[in-house]
């Protein structure tokens, strides 16, 4: 028996009906991500304008305390980048930005946490329900040559039996093929609104954060663009 022979008597043997599990595992796995991510996402959700605005009240006031407690309170993944930037405010406006530099990277691990199976599996499980596809059209051909005409009853019974046996193949691999794409549609279109509101925490974040800098910066005033002093330059020019 050659490797072709063995390969093809394997996947009839097994049949496609495995892959078709496999699927729906997946999908049992897919739909528990979503859900949880869903979650996740929805426990984050804050008015950021409204944060944004008071954030901003209070730092004119010089109230840094009532700003910590303000983005304290929020649960939204902006306040606790913007909250890390406050915490260093007092060494200066570059100092905050790095703090909130490495803030936002460990908000968007979290943002990005599961994300990369329900994008895996919105782009290879239509390939598994083709390779379902790929063993039920095996096993027709092969319900084909298996006709024996000799071996049969009479001609009328074996030309009967065999194409309800291909039919049967055939329609269980196109039942593979749909089940693959009914695993991954919705795994890729929640990829998609999940990968958007990714991006919309991470720009409302810079946002949030912005109040924050320009705070500082306006505080600490603004650097001279060159190092001699202007009254040694006129008397240089004088």
């Amino acid at each position: 028996m050659n490797l072709v022979e063995w390969l093809q008597r394997l996947m009839t043997n097994f049949g496609a009906e495995w892959v078709m599990w496999l699927l729906l595992g997946l999908s049992v796995l897919s739909v528990a991500v979503m859900l949880e991510r869903a979650w996740f996402y929805h426990s984050l959700k804050d008015d950021t304008e409204r944060l944004s605005r008071e954030l901003r009240e209070r730092l004119r006031k010089a109230d840094l305390e009532g700003a910590r407690r303000l983005l304290d309170a929020s649960p939204s993944a902006e306040a606790a980048v913007v909250l890390s930037g406050l915490d260093e405010a007092d060494r200066g406006a570059q100092s905050a930005e790095e703090a909130m530099s490495g803030a936002k990277a460990l908000q968007r691990l979290k943002l990005e946490r599961r994300l990369a199976y329900l994008g895996t599996l919105g782009n290879n499980a239509p390939f598994v329900g083709l390779f379902g596809t790929v063993i039920g059209v095996v096993e027709a051909f092969e319900a084909l040559g298996r006709q024996d005409v000799a071996a049969a009853a009479s001609e009328a019974a074996q030309g009967l039996a065999a194409p309800q046996e291909v039919m049967a193949a055939i329609a269980e691999a196109l039942v593979a093929t749909a089940v693959g794409l009914f695993v991954a549609i919705p795994a890729v279109a929640m990829y998609n609104v999940f990968q958007r509101r990714l991006r919309s925490i991470l720009a409302q974040t810079d946002a949030l954060g912005s109040v924050l800098l320009a705070h500082l910066v306006a505080k600490g005033g603004t650097r001279p663009t060159s190092s001699a002093p202007p009254a040694a330059v006129a008397s240089d020019a004088e």
